[in-house]
């Protein structure tokens, strides 16, 4: 397990450094115990003070798990059923393709109702940005505001799946109605106080009176000290936390204990496949070979949603469940593998290298697994050595190579000859690596070889070699 370790510290520290992610907390799970909680990085820029296991940060979308877990509960005390419509609880009237919207349905971003980006305005507006405001203070505003979408609505509801926060404040809003007490004192009183979970809350007062809060960062050219949109996003992924009390979160979903805060059927339910998300499969091995190749396929969905988890079915063979959250100045990751009794939380007071990738990298050593079978990781290990600056025959013409995500960008070194050009992967191979670019709605195929210890690329009619890396 040490070595393990030191690989996972070394690999933080390697893409905190390159995307500038100021701090970092981690805490690691193992058959309910923890085996492993510490901090990277500097929590406060300005006075040099360090994360710890015990920083708090926001966790943002995490806090959908929280959501469904409470309506869970309320299941479970005959207080309502999924399959009740919304409108039940909430005036709410809107019929996606004629159908009624239930409570499941917004639990698993199945109502036929594509993203209001309400969250998205409040979050740009929050650190400077100039967007359309939407003026979001409860969920009779967001009733309101939903209201007038009705002919925005897509698909009949459990047939696609559309990310909606603003669904999640609605369901805020219905825990609320059936228990009595807003949402934060309903999570406060049968969440986090039963879980002991005593740094976890939704207060501004709080968290600015706390000893070891991390200062959110807006991480662009400059790493600037931002605030948290208290109060203005909640039951969606307004929850404040740190490790230590989110292992205690975790631990019941490893565990599945019943110590009355919720059965383990209701757990099971939660981490149920109910909707295959579009997400794609970027590389894929072709016939076992170490060949890699895009694939863009629509019909291509690895990963499955329940209620407020995630669910990818093969993860190197294992079952990984979790969810990511995001608010800009914050970012957080919980993922687990049930199985293996296995589990990790990442929080970070900023947007850096993804939290996502970082918590897969992680899982596989744990698992003792080679991390760089994972998808991301095909696309960064042979995109990165391709950049760097090509000369043709005699350094007449250069051309410089960039990473820019899970593309390339093409740039000539003399400007006068052209713009840049994105390069996207079509098969990644040791041998050959092909990408193409688009021209005048034509592909204009882009390949790369290694031959004598040289990178060759072969770009329409030039060939060059590589003569330098990239300076940052």
């Amino acid at each position: 397990m040490q070595k393990e370790i030191k690989e996972i510290e070394a690999f933080i520290l390697e893409k905190m450094k390159s995307s500038r992610l100021p701090a970092l907390s981690l805490g690691i799970m193992k058959d309910g115990d923890v085996i492993y909680q510490r901090g990277f990085g500097r929590r406060d820029l300005d006075k040099g003070k360090p994360a710890t296991p015990a920083t708090l940060y926001g966790i943002g979308s995490i806090t959908k798990s929280f959501t469904c877990l409470a309506l869970m509960q309320l299941e479970e005390e005959g207080k309502l059923i999924l399959t009740d419509p919304v409108s039940d609880y909430l005036d709410f009237d809107l019929k996606p393709n004629g159908s009624t919207v239930e409570i499941q349905h917004l639990m698993s971003h199945t109502s036929g109702i594509p993203a209001l980006a309400y969250a998205e305005a409040a979050i740009l507006n929050s650190v400077g940005e100039e967007v359309e405001d939407v003026p979001i203070g409860d969920v009779e505003d967001m009733l309101t505001f939903i209201a007038e979408s009705r002919d925005w609505l897509e698909s009949e509801p459990g047939r696609r799946w559309f990310y909606l926060n603003e669904g999640y404040v609605l369901l805020g809003g219905i825990i609320a109605r059936i228990s009595g007490m807003s949402y934060q004192e309903y999570l406060k009183e049968n969440i986090f106080s039963p879980l002991k979970m005593d740094r976890t809350f939704f207060s501004q007062d709080r968290i600015e009176a706390d000893k070891d809060a991390a200062t959110p960062y807006l991480v662009a050219e400059e790493r600037v000290p931002q605030s948290y949109l208290y109060g203005s996003i909640t039951s969606d992924g307004g929850i404040i936390s740190n490790v230590e009390d989110m292992l205690k979160y975790l631990r019941l979903f490893l565990v599945k204990e019943d110590k009355g805060i919720i059965t383990p059927d209701s757990l099971t339910e939660m981490m149920k496949p109910r909707i295959d998300t579009p997400s794609l499969q970027l590389y894929r091995e072709i016939e076992g070979q170490k060949s890699i190749k895009a694939d863009y396929s629509l019909d291509n969905h690895p990963v499955s949603y329940g209620l407020g988890l995630s669910i990818e079915e093969d993860f190197l063979g294992y079952r990984k469940i979790g969810h990511g959250g995001s608010v800009l100045v914050a970012t957080a990751q919980l993922n687990f593998i049930p199985e293996e009794g296995l589990g990790l939380v990442l929080l970070a007071n900023g947007s850096g290298y993804p939290l996502s990738q970082l918590s897969s990298y992680i899982l596989a050593l744990l698992l003792e697994e080679d991390p760089d079978r994972l998808d991301f990781r095909q696309g960064e290990t042979r995109l990165d050595e391709l950049t760097g600056i090509y000369q043709a025959y005699q350094g007449n013409y250069s051309l410089e190579i960039s990473r820019q995500g899970d593309l390339l960008k093409l740039k000539n070194v003399s400007s006068s000859l052209g713009d840049e050009e994105i390069l996207i992967p079509n098969r990644l191979a040791e041998e050959r690596i092909e990408l193409f670019a688009l021209q005048g709605g034509k592909r204009l195929p882009v390949e790369f070889y290694f031959q004598k210890g040289e990178t060759v690329l072969l770009y329409g009619r030039y060939k060059l070699k590589k003569v330098s890396e990239l300076v940052d």
